[in-house]
């Protein structure tokens, strides 16, 4: 039950105090697998899907259970067993006004109650491991389930206020009507292509390529974001965007036209930004186009996600055949392993040289053409590939080619 803040708060005795204490301090260096598992608790159960479903708001949220142990942990190493003021810091408070900006309501903090089941159960733990005294473990698990419990309920509250200041604000002015009309074209509701048109200050009629910015940085910069976009439409050789805010983290664009940005000049262009991500949509037409190449864009950005890839930017069509290799990452763990044998562990020349030379079938002039070298250094590299490949690659140049892009892709697979 959670404490009303006219009522008294129970007093530990100093022996129970000084227990209270101790394990606080153990909380604040949690181990890895204590954090997993608050995360994984959080982000569980149909409720949460869709905040689980989009890396940006996944990110927030595990960033607010951390803050939130540490915030109750800390104040317990100073005041053990005193009531915890609930926690607005900067975390939280990002990670809620994400949540308002992607339509949200305080439902999406059900996360701090999911992580609180966990919280309990290793904090039960840590007590019966400071102490067998059956009186003080009464006293401690009494007054910690109090304490635990009316922290969470009066950090969901303040930050529930919160949101919704939030979302008053965010249903003013143009962001809020161009943010309200991209949710009705992606929902597929019936606005007219005139009216959306209006609102959106954009053409809907032609071809588009839609990308989603993101930032896995955990103080995002929304100036960083913006000159990544910038720079997309630069690489476009796009006259015009158009940009919703979608979190602090991350822009949804779409660039008119059907030439996607050259990958290798983009890379090249936002290598002063290593922690800004690009997902790349296929290119369509209409608002059906508009719609379909966001979705790319976001299985796009999901699946570099879940891979915890290192690439810096992907287009939909590279993770197409990824994602069904990597549905089970044990089997695509095998499949790479099996083959390519000590393949998988060659410097990355040798390895980008044999699937660069499988990409231009077999022709090693076009292949050291393409990897700006002679073609000697590329019959040497083929050489030394077929030696620590299981098979020859002639025998296996498909199967080979696929493992090594999905290595590439996935950076390292155990």
């Amino acid at each position: 039950m959670v404490q009303s803040a006219a009522a008294p708060w129970p007093t530990l005795s100093p022996e129970a105090r000084e227990l209270f204490r101790r394990g606080a301090e153990i909380v604040l260096h949690p181990r890895a697998e204590w954090i997993e598992e608050l995360h994984e608790a959080s982000l569980g159960g149909g409720s949460m899907r869709a905040v689980a479903e989009d890396p940006v708001l996944t990110e927030g949220t595990k960033r607010a259970n951390l803050a939130n142990l540490l915030h109750w942990a800390a104040a317990n190493v100073q005041h053990p067993g005193k009531r915890v003021t609930a926690n607005l810091n900067q975390e939280v408070l990002e990670g809620a006004r994400d949540m308002v900006r992607r339509g949200f309501d305080s439902g999406g903090l059900d996360a701090y109650r999911r992580a609180q089941g966990v919280a309990w159960r290793r904090w039960i733990e840590i007590c019966f491991d400071l102490t067998s005294d059956p009186i003080l473990l009464r006293e401690l698990l009494d007054v910690s389930s109090l304490s635990i419990t009316t922290f969470i309920e009066d950090t969901v509250s303040a930050v529930s206020e919160r949101m919704a200041a939030e979302r008053t604000e965010l249903t003013r002015g143009a962001h809020a009507e161009r943010r309200a009309t991209v949710t009705l074209l992606l929902e597929g509701a019936p606005i007219s292509r005139s009216l959306a048109e209006a609102q959106l200050g954009y053409p809907l009629a032609g071809p588009h390529t839609a990308a989603i910015v993101w930032s896995g940085s955990a103080t995002p910069s929304s100036q960083q974001l913006e000159t990544a976009a910038e720079t997309l439409m630069r690489a476009s050789d796009a006259s015009h965007r158009l940009t919703v805010v979608a979190s602090a983290a991350a822009l949804w664009v779409w660039l008119p036209g059907r030439t996607p940005p050259r990958a290798d000049r983009l890379a090249e262009d936002l290598a002063p930004h290593p922690d800004v991500r690009v997902a790349l949509g296929r290119p369509g037409s209409g608002i059906d186009g508009f719609r379909r190449s966001h979705l790319d864009a976001a299985a796009t950005q999901r699946m570099l996600a879940r891979l915890t890839s290192p690439q810096q930017i992907a287009r939909y069509q590279d993770i197409q055949l990824l994602a069904l290799l990597t549905g089970d990452p044990a089997q695509a763990a095998e499949f790479v392993a099996d083959t390519l044998g000590e393949l998988r562990h060659a410097d990355a020349e040798t390895r980008e040289t044999v699937r660069t030379y499988v990409h231009e079938l077999g022709n090693t002039t076009r292949t050291a053409e393409r990897l700006y070298t002679h073609r000697n250094t590329v019959v040497r590299r083929l050489a030394r590939a077929d030696e620590l490949l299981p098979r020859p690659l002639a025998e296996n140049a498909v199967d080979v080619a696929v493992a090594l892009e999905t290595l590439r892709w996935v950076g390292s697979v155990a």
